[in-house]
């Protein structure tokens, strides 16, 4: 888990709003109604879809739907579905390579788990630790608590329009994504 990416950002704003969505909804509109890349968001979800964090459907009103409950997808799993199960620290064993030692290091320097490593897997291991405690419900509850009223249902209603714009011998109604 190295450096997170804008893919992790990316992909939990987006699974956010899959979380009370009663339609399958498209990566190009979630794309658009925050703002962001369409083709970049559209590499992302077949990572998360591969996690069983999401499933896909086809077809004109296809799109994606949370695969489990909100409460049970973690942080977690969402950045190792995005980012890869990576450490956080690559040690290189660069204790053993002490000038003094003129290139034959003595047993001493070398045996157990390195001291600088052994601070970056503890550190690891309090990241992992709190991404696996919050769940996308607690992140989804926190921005439900923090919008004014009515935000939710103006998102809802603009991803509604865009549904029925791709329903066939439908009229498009355009609303802009809401501010």
């Amino acid at each position: 888990m190295a450096h997170l990416t804008v893919s992790v950002e990316y992909g939990i704003h987006c699974l956010l709003w899959l979380v009370d969505s009663d339609a399958a909804l498209s990566s190009r509109d979630l794309a658009e109604l925050q703002g962001i890349s369409p083709g970049f968001l559209a590499k992302i979800f077949p990572k998360l879809e591969k996690a069983g964090i999401v499933t896909a459907s086809e077809g004109a009103r296809g799109g994606y739907c949370l695969a489990r409950p909100a409460q049970d997808i973690t942080f977690l799993e969402i950045v190792d579905a995005i980012e890869g199960d990576k450490p956080l620290f690559d040690c290189q064993q660069i204790r053993g390579r002490c000038a003094v030692f003129k290139g034959k290091p003595p047993a001493w320097s070398s045996n157990g788990v390195c001291a600088v490593h052994a601070v970056m897997l503890q550190a690891e291991k309090a990241m992992r630790d709190t991404l696996a405690s919050q769940s996308l419900a607690d992140v989804h509850a926190a921005l439900g608590r923090k919008a004014p009223s009515g935000f939710l249902g103006q998102v809802q209603d603009w991803m509604s329009d865009r549904l029925d714009a791709r329903r066939p011998g439908r009229i498009r109604r355009s609303k802009e994504p809401p501010g």
